[in-house]
């Protein structure tokens, strides 16, 4: 590739302007909906007390949602990197975002017809809508290596994780204020839950099908069958090259680990805060909007700061961040105990786990941003849909490695003991981070676009 052509390539990115990079934005605020609403908030205790209801412990309720998630994760590890491959092929990233937005609304909205006792279709219809919502993710992010020059993407996606964390503030604010807490008692208000969240996902991505561009040409081929030919020849041509690309190799090795962990977080923090905790239904709220306010808030402070200290780095921190966490969450009953002691207080664990919240917030949106940056950094401009693919492989099959292991660890252990878990997936992603060469990474990126 000449000098001509990459300066030419670089010079795209600076014309995405400001109305379509908050079109891009925007579908993190919709779709945060679904990950709030379904995986992490509302439905994941509803399925896991009312639909499968095995208290007092809930194990097989929560190893079933576990494998629900990692069913649809499954799917995903299979389809995506073909997908990203062919939307690259035939400059059709827009469509396939578009099919996979269609397909998220559909499914959560029909969860509303789940009632207590119907454990399969509760669990197909996760595994569809968490599919559907899940190849959303590196579709989206596929476009984010054409917004703007490197320097630049650490602000663009921490705007987006940012932006995406008050989309979840405003659809959990909006449905827990209207239907009530999340209670056995207060389940047939809580149906409504996958309707809302459907109704605001559609809404809210509005501006990104108005807005978000379509740059790549398609290449025309005779055959519908020729563009999966194509797809996984890409991604045949894409292994090949790996050693050209080291640092995304490495760095998707540390990401694995990383959001094993995160993923564990995601899909456990309010059955953990529900079960081991035992909060109450006001505390569930509160530590909702905190952990969103904080999340914002770190994607956006740590947006900016990975571009003036670097991406890896700025990664490295934010592990840290997750491992006092997780130390932190597994002590909370000990750790409210000694400060009553020392202080004469009468905290009740709610109150030390809504103070830990606030610290694992701050990481979690911040993890997110930082990794979808150093992917975008180290893609090449005509295969970011391609790359992304890996990406959310790479993701999705992190979460099975994590959700399933946690899975299977609570039935053994019970999940307070499980979720140390997390401790060893962040320190090995810490570990493999060291590896990653920020600045050669970037390189091989503009010396392999055409």
């Amino acid at each position: 590739m000449n000098s001509q052509s990459v300066q030419k390539q670089l010079a795209t990115h600076h014309k995405a302007s400001r109305k379509e990079i908050f079109g891009w934005a925007m579908f993190d605020f919709a779709n945060q909906a679904y990950t709030t609403l379904i995986i992490t908030v509302i439905f994941g205790v509803v399925f896991t007390r009312v639909i499968v209801g095995d208290g007092p412990d809930f194990r097989l309720g929560n190893l079933l949602w576990s494998l629900s998630l990692c069913l649809s994760y499954a799917l995903v590890v299979f389809l995506a990197p073909v997908c990203g491959a062919i939307m690259d092929h035939a400059g059709a990233k827009k469509k396939f975002l578009f099919a996979s937005y269609v397909l998220t609304i559909i499914s959560t909205a029909c969860l509303y017809f789940i009632m207590p006792g119907m454990i399969v279709l509760g669990m197909a219809l996760i595994i569809i809508s968490n599919f559907a919502y899940s190849m959303g993710e590196p579709f989206i992010a596929g476009f984010l290596p054409e917004l703007g020059p490197p320097e630049s993407l650490g602000k663009i996606s921490g705007f987006g994780w940012a932006l995406g964390y008050v989309g979840g503030l405003f659809s959990t604010g909006i449905v827990l204020l209207g239907l009530g807490g999340i209670t056995e008692s207060n389940f047939d208000n809580l149906r409504l839950t996958g309707p809302l969240a459907a109704i605001f996902f559609m809404l809210g991505a509005v501006p990104t099908f108005l807005w978000l561009k379509e740059r790549r040409t398609a290449q025309k081929l005779n055959k519908p069958i020729a563009y999966i030919r194509s797809g996984y020849q890409r991604i045949r041509s894409t292994i090949s090259d790996l050693p050209a690309y080291r640092d995304l190799a490495v760095f998707l090795v540390s990401l694995f680990f990383a959001m094993a962990g995160l993923y564990i977080i995601i899909s456990f923090t309010f059955i953990y805060g529900d079960q081991i905790i035992g909060w109450e239904p006001r505390f569930q709220m509160l530590m909702f909007v905190l952990t969103q306010l904080t999340a914002a808030f770190g994607a956006l402070l740590f947006g900016f700061l990975q571009d003036r200290i670097g991406a890896k780095t700025t990664f490295n921190i934010t592990l840290g961040l997750w491992i006092v966490s997780i130390v932190m969450i597994y002590f909370t009953p000990i750790i409210t105990s000694e400060v009553n002691k020392m202080l004469g207080l009468e905290l009740e664990p709610q109150h030390t786990f809504l103070l830990v919240g606030c610290l694992a917030g701050t990481g979690l949106g911040s993890v997110q941003s930082c990794a979808r940056t150093m992917v975008g950094m180290f893609t090449p401009q005509n295969r970011g849909a391609e790359f992304f693919g890996f990406w959310g492989m790479a993701t999705k099959l992190a979460a099975i490695f994590g959700i399933l292991g946690l899975g299977i660890l609570q039935t053994l252990v019970g999940l307070q003991s499980a979720v140390l878990l997390c401790l060893l997936f962040f320190g090995l992603a810490l570990t493999a981070n060291f590896f990653v060469n920020e600045q050669r990474g970037r390189q091989a990126a503009t010396d392999n676009s055409l």
